[in-house]
């Protein structure tokens, strides 16, 4: 056994903090600098590039037994997710599917006591709860758009996106961490290149605006925040994992004040304040104060 110190976990936690920090930018990406109401286009070109990159810089072959794993998680991380996450985009109001995503923390702690017979720590189960809460009040108003496609893409993407957390930090290889993003996200490109030739109406032009909206979510939305996703996955509790996946929409939030001059008062503050303190409480119950040594774990 050898002692974690709370640095380190925090340290740990604050990187993987970053990737739904980035993913908070995609609503108003979509919104602002993406041609409209083509998901399959826009999950395609974000994941594909993101995916020739990283395994061109591992030069990894994933081994025989590796492959079918990864094939199931490119699916459930993105594939099957990123369709959904921007059919929502499309269709929903940011905050309607930002609430529907905070449910993930619970599903995972359901999923683990179901697989595993490990019930939910009470304080981490009452913090999620008031999560949900939080982000209801923060994000939810009478005006919102119960878009019915929209509310059941928002709730598959958040099962899916549950179980490929679960399993990927269950199927822990020796694969390099840039080859093991790297091969789920090129596997998951090429899988929606051909549906998003058929379905999609075609780019008949791309302007500077979309081009640099397409980049933006493939550099640092893709390549970059999973790339630190998995590493904590590798290293985090599941629930924990869960639980940053909650600054997503607060990182959407706060551009929304800040680009978009959007107003953060009253019961909204108060959500946002409640979201914060039940991510941060969730970290705390969880954060391991000795871990054994890793026996397998990600290389850069």
């Amino acid at each position: 056994m050898i002692n974690r110190s709370w640095l380190s976990v925090a340290l740990l936690i604050l990187v993987t903090a970053i990737a739904p920090t980035l993913w908070g930018s995609t609503y108003i990406i979509t919104t602002e600098l993406l041609p409209a109401d083509r998901p399959f286009i826009a999950a395609c070109l974000r994941l594909l590039p993101a995916g020739i990159i990283l395994v061109l810089m591992s030069r990894h072959l994933p081994q025989r037994s590796e492959w079918l794993r990864i094939f199931i998680l490119a699916i459930l991380n993105f594939a099957i997710f990123h369709v959904l996450l921007f059919t929502a985009a499309y269709r929903l109001p940011g905050g309607l599917a930002a609430v529907v995503g905070a449910i993930q923390p619970l599903m995972m702690m359901c999923l683990i006591w179901l697989v595993d017979g490990r019930k939910p720590a009470q304080l981490a189960l009452a913090a999620s709860i008031i999560a949900v809460i939080g982000m209801s009040i923060l994000l939810l108003s009478p005006s919102s758009t119960w878009d019915l496609i929209g509310i059941m893409a928002a709730t598959v993407g958040a099962v899916l996106m549950t179980c490929g957390v679960f399993l990927a930090g269950r199927w822990r290889t020796d694969m390099p961490l840039l080859a093991f993003t790297g091969w789920q996200l090129l596997i998951a490109g090429a899988l929606l290149a051909p549906l998003a030739w058929v379905l999609d109406p075609p780019l008949l032009t791309l302007t500077t605006k979309n081009i640099l909206g397409y980049g933006y979510l493939s550099l640092f939305g893709t390549t970059l925040a999973y790339v630190l996703w998995f590493n904590g996955i590798a290293k985090l509790s599941p629930v924990a994992v869960s639980s940053l996946g909650l600054l997503s929409p607060i990182s959407a939030v706060i551009i929304g004040w800040v680009i978009l001059e959007q107003s953060i008062t009253g019961f909204a503050l108060l959500g946002l304040i409640a979201v914060l303190g039940s991510v941060l409480t969730v970290q705390w119950a969880l954060a391991p104060k000795k871990v054994p040594k890793p026996t397998s774990n990600f290389k850069l």
